[in-house]
């Protein structure tokens, strides 16, 4: 928490400005749920989750504050606010913003089609803030949309990573103790120093634990703690178990996180958590092709070029003349990466086709799309600048995808060669295809890979 100005005082009553509910409708992902035996627990919880927005972010050392720092061009707060919407059973979801960041805000939920979310003003500290969002849950105000909850999880709006089960476990545990919170092991010793700058005494690691989010409350013992709590706890209070115990004398159940639970603080942590998004949306990939082409055609030896290298991913094939069918299954499971082998014509019809699909389905909306249109040059049958007069089309096409949040690169192969050099191009044309996958390089969209 970066700690607000020393004389702030404490919100007036009866509360914090309450923007209705925003969002427009959108089908509910899949909850990741740990057995079915569970569900109906879940469900049984009323749920509502806090998440405070309203700092600056000094330390991650860029005017933007970090909850709206931009990684692969969507707000870092957007995929938490994901993470959060897609379990079922949280109802409904309250984020304290500041004021001159509200429209800022009610626009990324209209962008990214965000649901169940509700803004309120944030206070000049990370407690005050939680403290308007809990008031929002009170029905204390004539135009709140929201209703009191049994429980409410207190989560960092720049925790993007956390799952349902870690979620739920703290929720379930909080129900039963009043409180509970994640904690993860120390990964350094904690020492502290004598007024002089040496060393008074270190705590012994292996007894203590760090505090992560998120947290979860029986709301009525959190809400009555900070009704009670004092403005220096407002001003300077990092810690909401502890609000808890000192204030209502309740001990909170601690939970053993996952390492995910980690949170953007530095510049070098948003690298970090792109790279991990870029891990997680690069586990499946779907090969569009006419299956009706000779099967020694150059495209089948990438198909299975493919499938043997990426052996450790999810590699769907997918019939060009069952496409409208087999696309939509694909896309519903939320594959982000297509190759789409042109082989039965000289232009991008089998590409424009699946460009389509892409667009109607809104996959983009929250990921970027990786789009390669594979094109295969027997140069003894069509002129080489003829055929590359064509394939450079895919610029403009590159250019007007892009706005929809679809990379589109292409990618030329030549043949027919010898059987040792066919298969070198074949192995390089699927380096090519893997990395622009992996890394989503902005710098090849448009471009036309030779290999």
């Amino acid at each position: 928490m970066e700690p607000g100005p020393p004389g702030a005082t404490r919100p007036a009553e009866p509360g914090p400005r309450l923007r209705g509910e925003c969002g427009a409708d959108q089908a509910a992902s899949a909850s990741l749920l740990s057995g079915a035996e569970a569900e109906p627990q879940r469900r049984a919880l009323a749920v509502a989750a806090v998440l405070p927005a309203g700092g600056c972010g000094e330390r991650m050392g860029v005017p933007t504050p970090k909850q709206f720092c931009p990684i692969l061009e969507r707000p870092l707060i957007s995929y938490t606010l994901q993470a959060l919407e897609r379990v079922c059973w949280i109802k409904d979801i309250v984020v304290a913003v500041t004021g001159e960041n509200m429209e800022a805000m009610e626009g990324i939920i209209r962008r990214y089609q965000h649901k169940r979310i509700s803004l309120v003003e944030a206070g000049v500290t990370r407690h005050r803030s939680i403290f308007n969002g809990l008031k929002a849950l009170a029905q204390d105000q004539l135009d709140s949309k929201l209703s009191r909850p049994e429980v409410v999880i207190i989560h960092d709006a720049v925790r993007p990573f956390v799952e349902e089960d870690v979620l739920f476990k703290v929720a379930a545990a909080a129900k039963e103790h009043g409180a509970a919170g994640a904690i993860r092991p120390l990964v350094s010793t904690v020492i502290s120093p004598s007024p002089d700058g040496c060393l008074d005494h270190s705590l012994e690691r292996a007894r203590h634990r760090a505090s992560e989010m998120p947290q979860a409350f029986l709301y009525d013992v959190i809400y009555a703690a900070y009704q009670q709590c004092s403005d220096y706890d407002l001003e300077f209070g990092t810690e909401c178990l502890q609000l808890a115990l000192k204030y209502c004398h309740v001990k909170a159940k601690l939970v053993e996180g996952s390492p995910d639970l980690w949170k953007v603080t530095y510049k070098r942590d948003l690298y970090a958590a792109e790279s991990i998004i870029k891990e997680r949306i690069s586990q499946q990939i779907c090969i569009v092709m006419d299956t009706k082409e000779d099967e020694e055609h150059v495209g089948h030896h990438l198909e299975e070029m493919l499938k043997n290298e990426l052996n450790h991913l999810k590699v769907t094939s997918v019939s060009l003349c069952h496409a409208g069918r087999d696309l939509q299954q694909v896309i519903l499971e939320q594959c982000y990466n297509f190759v789409c082998m042109n082989v039965m014509t000289s232009e991008f019809e089998e590409t424009k086709k699946l460009l389509n699909t892409l667009k109607e389905s809104n996959l983009s909306i929250l990921y970027p799309v990786v789009v390669i249109s594979v094109h295969f040059l027997d140069y003894k049958s069509v002129p080489v600048d003829q055929k590359m007069e064509n394939l450079m089309q895919i610029r403009e096409l590159a250019k007007e995808v892009k706005k929809r949040n679809i990379l589109l690169c292409g990618l030329l192969i030549f043949y027919p060669q010898d059987k040792q050099k066919l298969q070198e191009s074949v192995r390089q044309s699927a380096t090519i295809i893997t990395t622009f996958i992996k890394e989503r390089n902005s710098g090849f969209i448009g471009q036309l890979l030779v290999a």
